[in-house]
């Protein structure tokens, strides 16, 4: 049976404060920073009770939003059969009821998957971050302030998918394996439907914990390509944007903490909009227009930023020059405009 067998590379010993940024960035490739996150005071809580109580410590009543699925989903969340609807339950409320609910279900065996997932830590645990935090000592940080989101429950495995920022994610409570594979694997993964999605990407349709190749023959592309990361409590894993990543909790109680961040400007819109209007666009032309807007594409915008501009007189480079927050309004509107018309 077809294994993945690469693990994610290791480093050993990095100081809170001298966390190799730019190496990470350069590499483009995911690392385990092991035990960054040790000596935080969650990490440190002996057993589930103490560290859902401290952890409620800092709950001030705003509800949040929690996943619930069956107990024979095995903690699995993705589609229904049809693949018309996400096959759990969202619920809302208290994030200090939801902890006493997990920690009831600590012993059960076949227990339904509590999940309270992406929950800003500055909104919902205020003072959290004064005790536990990443130091962010790069300039990156400065421009792009990283999200910073807990991710709270008992065993589940959110299927593969990917996100439009850069992750670090600390392992607090509990064990974590992430399965990745690098953004080219899209094609050998079998995105799932647009609509629905649990937070606004896609899931795999395919199960790479007990996968069917019969069904789905390209995973074993991905799966040649794909690594594990095995984290324990104190460790970090840093994977770079657009990275397919299935994140299993293993333990019957588990926290983590992840920080997202973008280098790009904050007045550059999502791709994930270009996509749409791509499929409205684009997708259903004869395939010789595709080929020839592929050289289009490839030239105003998948080659040097400014290269199409680059042989015009400064004054007619308009929106071919660099972009900045003014010139984003107005071809925001310009587009606004011309969808609607």
């Amino acid at each position: 049976m077809t294994q993945i067998t690469s693990r994610t590379r290791e480093l050993e010993g990095v100081a809170p404060d001298a966390v190799p940024y730019d190496e990470l960035m350069a590499a483009e490739q995911p690392v385990i920073l092991k035990g960054l996150v040790k000596n935080w005071p969650l990490v440190g809580k002996g057993s589930p009770q103490e560290a859902a109580e401290y952890l409620a410590g800092f709950y001030q009543g705003r509800p949040v939003v929690a996943f619930i699925g069956q107990p024979e989903q095995a903690g699995r969340f993705g589609y229904t059969e049809d693949a018309t609807q996400l096959d759990f339950e969202s619920d809302q409320g208290r994030l200090d009821e939801y902890l006493d609910i997990i920690i009831g279900l600590l012993e059960e065996d076949e227990a339904p998957t509590f999940y309270v997932g992406s929950t800003d830590v500055d909104v919902f645990l205020p003072g959290f971050r004064a005790e536990n935090d990443l130091v962010l000592n790069h300039p990156m940080f400065e421009a792009n302030p990283p999200l910073v989101g807990a991710w709270i429950g008992n065993r589940s495995t959110a299927r593969a998918h990917y996100d439009m920022s850069n992750n670090i994610a600390c392992c607090l409570v509990g064990h974590r394996r992430f399965t990745l594979f690098p953004p080219e694997q899209i094609h050998n993964l079998y995105p799932g439907p647009l609509e629905p999605t649990p937070g606004g990407q896609v899931l795999t349709m395919a199960d790479i914990t007990a996968p069917d190749f019969e069904r789905y023959p390209l995973l074993r592309e991905a799966f040649a390509a794909g690594e594990i990361a095995d984290l324990e409590p104190g460790d970090a894993l840093f994977y770079p944007t657009m990275w397919w990543h299935e994140v299993e909790a293993k333990d019957s109680f588990n926290v983590m903490v992840n920080y997202w961040w973008n280098t790009s400007p904050q007045f550059m819109d999502t791709p994930q909009n270009t996509l749409m209007h791509a499929l409205l666009s684009l997708r259903d032309r004869p395939e010789q227009e595709k080929r020839a807007w592929r050289e289009v594409f490839d030239y105003y915008v998948f080659g040097p930023a400014d290269r199409a501009g680059a042989h015009l007189p400064e004054t007619a480079r308009g929106n071919l020059g660099p972009m900045d927050e003014m010139k984003a309004r107005r071809l925001r509107t310009l587009l606004m405009r011309k969808l609607n018309r």
